[in-house]
């Protein structure tokens, strides 16, 4: 019969006579597999440095004539640089000579030259007979004549301007206004005597008063001239707009538009030469 010994319990193998098996070195199986672990970590380490370094390299052998954005989100974003632009004054100075001046064209000329954008007023030179669409200089000397009145100008005298028939020496110099641009709109006109007062409504009446510097002031000596037909104009408020100048009673005063009566011929003049 077959020797069935029973085999000794692995907990206690001396005690039943038998010795443990000495061939295996214990936990060898896991050695070997945290060894292949490692290996596999160490080969993974490698392949990742080298890619980086090749994607280094890629981008340092691009071409030179080729510059990184500085706008770019990602690396891979490459645009071409733009030319350097020439800051010296001699380009500066070429470009401001080929570009027209738009400040030469649209400023009027002293002579009375045209402009691209005339006001809506009529000038002195233009009630005159001259060319200019712009108000005069400084220089251009008026006088003021009632259309349905021919021989009565503008006199400034005692305070107040008056509708007055052509006289001698000290009527034509109180007659004789410098024309100057609106002091409130420079597309308007101001009226200054001799004397540098200016003429002013004030309380609807036209007066010669000194300059106190208010924007009121500049307000109520600033008038808009309208073509009136056959060269004439009426003279409209800067800051009552609808009330023109007009002669009742020989007095000149501010009055608002009338579309009856003799309104339309009592407001009507002529800026003809500066009778002084």
């Amino acid at each position: 019969m077959p020797d069935n010994k029973s085999r000794p319990s692995p907990q206690h193998p001396w005690e039943d006579g038998w010795a443990p098996d000495t061939s295996r070195t214990p936990g060898t199986r896991r050695l070997w597999i945290a060894g292949v672990l490692a290996v596999a970590t160490v080969v993974a380490c490698v392949a990742a440095v080298a890619l980086t370094d090749r994607s280094a390299d890629e981008q340092s052998a691009a071409p030179a004539g080729r510059t990184v954005s500085g706008k770019e989100t990602s690396p891979g974003l490459i645009s071409f640089g733009s030319p350097p632009v020439d800051a010296s004054p001699s380009a500066s100075a070429a470009r401001e000579s080929a570009s027209p001046s738009a400040s030469a064209s649209s400023s009027p000329s002293p002579g009375g030259g045209s402009s691209p954008h005339p006001p809506a007023t009529a000038s002195p030179s233009a009630s005159a007979g001259g060319s200019g669409s712009g108000p005069g200089p400084a220089t251009v000397r008026r006088s003021v004549r009632s259309v349905n009145h021919p021989g009565h100008y503008w006199r400034a005298g005692g305070g107040q301007v008056r509708l007055e028939a052509a006289g001698g020496a000290e009527f034509r110099a109180d007659a004789t206004f410098t024309v100057v641009s609106g002091l409130a709109r420079g597309s308007c006109l101001s009226f200054r005597t001799s004397d540098g007062t200016y003429l002013r409504h004030r309380d609807f009446v036209l007066r010669a008063e000194a300059d106190d510097g208010s924007p009121l002031f500049r307000q109520d000596v600033t008038f808009c001239a309208r073509p009136a037909g056959s060269g004439a104009v009426v003279l409209e408020s800067v800051n009552f707009p609808g009330y023109f100048l007009r002669h009742q009673d020989f007095q000149v005063r501010l009055q608002r538009h009338q579309s009856d009566g003799p309104y339309a011929a009592d407001s009507a003049f002529r800026l003809v030469e500066g009778l002084a």
